[in-house]
């Protein structure tokens, strides 16, 4: 299936303004084109409470995290972690598909400002992804809690999934995984297919893990490239949401397979005509308004179960 009307259309004027290819800007100018992309997202629906929150990381450092509440008593947390390739992005960026979140869901969105590389390399992003999990559980008790994220943040997701797990950390009711990067080997099928070279490449990908993770042998840390876990049993359940161009296409799939195998309930959800980096496009991409809604639904159901 090619890309559909919305998507190719939204790509042909983004051509049209000549904007050069993400490995080829400066780190200022790609983070300064990646918010100017987001920022078609419009601004999503009121909340009840906006509240911005510093969170302690475990080495010390500070970082920023911003509460999106809908109602006075909602039904859950969910811990949101933006893309970017640990290189760009920020909790501006997805505010829009945080408040959209928060609203068809009724929980309270927790949208994490983790540290970016260059200049915080890894493992910086999943110590404070992994704090955030747990300053989230604290500040909000006795609440289900579901971890998601788009890209980058999805595979911060699936770190503090398993690192919840392995240390007795807080209770995770479902684990989101929105195109994630689950590993670091750049030369699987999807990487080179030239349908999917579209508003993230192959070239784009090496440029990120260059920036995040630049000694190529430290990239198979567990915490790096989540399909490498040896043991995936015991996870939370897992929904994926994977467009149908997209490099990484091929490594979400993988993790998927191998959380089944483990035994990890999975639900995937195949977005097709969509491209890699569509999900916060709410407002610009119909693609993104329905996937979101499909989300949403996934974790309506999941908390439902929970209080049964």
């Amino acid at each position: 299936m090619a890309l559909d009307e919305a998507t190719a259309q939204f790509l042909k004027q983004l051509g049209e303004t000549g904007v050069s290819p993400l490995h080829e800007l400066s780190l200022a100018a790609a983070r300064t084109m990646y918010a100017q992309l987001h920022s078609i997202a419009g601004q999503g629906p009121p909340m009840t409470r906006v509240e911005d929150v510093t969170v302690e990381s475990e080495d010390g450092a500070w970082f920023p995290a911003r509460l999106l509440t809908p109602t006075p008593a909602p039904h859950g947390v969910i811990v949101y972690f933006h893309g970017g390739g640990w290189t760009v992005g920020g909790i501006d960026d997805v505010e829009a598909v945080g408040r959209h979140l928060a609203e068809r869901t009724n929980c309270t969105v927790v949208l994490v400002g983790y540290r970016l590389a260059p200049e915080h390399r890894f493992p910086a992003a999943p110590r404070d992804a992994y704090a955030a999990l747990c300053w989230a559980a604290a500040a909000l008790p006795g609440q289900p809690i579901v971890v998601a994220g788009d890209s980058a943040g999805g595979n911060l997701s699936a770190v503090v999934a398993r690192r919840a797990r392995d240390e007795g950390g807080p209770a995770i009711d479902l684990q989101v995984l929105i195109y994630p990067a689950t590993d670091c080997d750049l030369d699987r099928a999807s990487y080179h297919d030239p349908a999917n070279q579209l508003l993230l490449d192959r070239h784009a990908m090496v440029w990120f893990w260059d920036h995040y993770v630049p000694d190529p042998a430290q990239r198979a840390d567990p915490d790096a490239s989540p399909l490498r876990v040896a043991d995936l049993s015991g996870l939370p359940p897992a929904v994926f949401v994977l467009p149908e161009h997209d490099v990484l296409s091929e490594e979400g799939e993988a993790y998927a397979e191998r959380l089944r195998q483990a035994g990890v309930p999975v639900q995937l959800q195949r977005a097709g005509g969509q491209m890699h980096a569509f999900f916060p496009l709410v407002a610009a991409l119909p693609g993104s308004a329905a996937a979101l809604t499909r989300v949403a639904e996934s974790i309506d159901a999941a908390l439902h179960a929970r209080t049964r």
